[in-house]
């Protein structure tokens, strides 16, 4: 037989050997995050005013006008008048699943609800109306899940994603079984409804997530995107994005820049024209969880660690803006664990985690460290806001309210409990 006829005929039979296989199936059994839905009906008409709630896990603080709205982790916002500091008067709860960032323009409050924008009108705070809703703005959000287990992946069909459950999976395992010289290699498929990995929700340090400026809303939608919406229009529309190679967890608009805390370092971004931010510099430092304040001529950063801010660094770095497009490093003070901070003038107030909170006089930023005012050591500290002579902060016993208008006697003045 000719030996070119011979080739195809041993390629043919070697493919025909290699090919050979045995698929065996079993059974696999493992823990795993599994999605809980809430119907899409249910969803869309869930933001509404309720009765009071208790306060639990506040998260998010915010002041407009005599008002003060404190969100509840992916519940909603309490809302309170606060004309008098002393003694704040409960209004109502906003019922919104999945907010936990907020923020108010005339008389419009943007919220996030898990995948979903909402424009809410409080023109009267105690009876809240959602009018405008952006389906689907951030639909890489999904609620914090247990890091040790697996995650399932999700089906929209069912509804929104508001939740998870460690449950036993069992699934298929298909070996397939080639046979080589006598010998099984196994190449083994696990399919577990796809498996997809969802990205969860961290908590956003202390500072806010969301800023607007002039009738721009920037929002970060997860750990490397910061979107910007319109909102001078009856409508919410999309306009851009800013994207980074640093993963970003707070925003601070201030002038005409806007301040991006990341692990990484400081972002700063000109947004004279507020659709179309531009880069202008940026400053860095070690990986670290890092809320920024800022005042005319400094940025105040806070650096910590914790479960998401991958170091063991806790201090407070002051950085020079003097030249913006070359922020620079002046001094840094070691910390407890600091999470929020806040700036009134010469007034600086950290949130030092269990520490406590503590005052300081920043007139000189070289010595701030030896320019301590006021140290309130029994609190376990989270975010502030300083406002007219009243700070508010938030905490794992409360909301405190102080008055610094006489710096000498710093002193509490109203403390809403949490019911844990």
């Amino acid at each position: 037989m000719n030996q070119k006829k011979l080739l195809p005929l041993f390629l043919i039979l070697t493919l025909a050997f290699w090919g050979c296989e045995d698929k065996v199936t079993k059974e696999v059994t493992y823990m795993a995050n599994v999605p809980v839905y809430m119907s899409t009906k249910e969803f869309k008409s869930a933001v509404k005013k309720t009765a009071q709630q208790e306060v639990k896990e506040p998260g998010k603080i915010y002041i407009k006008y005599k008002y003060l709205y404190v969100n509840e982790v992916n519940k909603g916002i309490h809302v309170y008048d606060n004309s008098n500091p002393s003694s704040p008067e409960y209004i109502c709860f906003i019922n919104i699943p999945g907010n936990v960032d907020f923020a108010i323009k005339n008389n419009l409050l943007y919220a996030d609800s898990y995948i979903d924008l909402v424009a809410i009108n409080i023109a009267d705070p105690a009876n809240p109306v959602e009018v405008n809703r952006y389906a689907n703005a951030f639909p890489e959000i999904y609620p914090v899940y247990d890091y040790r287990y697996p995650v399932t992946s999700t089906e929209p069909d069912k509804g929104v994603v508001v939740g998870w459950k460690i449950e036993q999976i069992t699934v298929e395992k298909v070996e397939n079984n080639y046979y080589y010289r006598g010998g099984p290699i196994f190449m083994n498929d696990v399919k577990s409804n796809g498996g997809a990995t969802a990205g969860g929700v961290g908590i956003a340090g202390s500072m806010a997530r969301f800023a607007i400026k002039s009738d721009v809303l920037y929002a970060i939608n997860r750990g490397f995107e910061i979107k910007i919406f319109d909102i001078s229009y009856d409508n919410i529309i999309k306009k851009d994005s800013i994207t980074s190679l640093w993963n970003i967890e707070t925003l601070f608009a201030y002038n005409n820049m806007l301040f991006i805390g990341s692990n990484n370092g400081m972002l700063i971004y000109d947004i004279h024209d507020a659709r179309h931010p531009t880069f202008v510099s940026q400053y860095n430092h070690a990986t670290s969880c890092d809320p920024v304040v800022v005042n005319d001529d400094y940025a105040f950063v806070t650096l910590r660690s914790g479960n998401n801010c991958n170091n063991m660094i806790n201090e407070l770095n002051v950085v020079s803006l003097k030249d913006i497009q070359n922020p620079k490093l002046l001094m840094t003070y070691p910390m407890y664990n600091p999470h929020g901070l806040g700036i009134d003038e010469n007034l600086l107030f950290i949130c030092d985690g269990d520490a406590g909170l503590k005052v300081y006089d920043a007139t000189d930023v070289l010595t701030i460290d030896k320019n301590m005012i006021k140290h309130f050591e029994d609190i376990k500290t989270f975010d502030v806001i300083p406002y007219n002579d009243i700070l508010i902060m938030t905490g794992k016993d409360g909301i405190f309210q102080y008055d610094y208008s006489d710096i000498k006697d710093i002193r509490e003045i109203s403390h809403i409990t949490i019911n844990k």
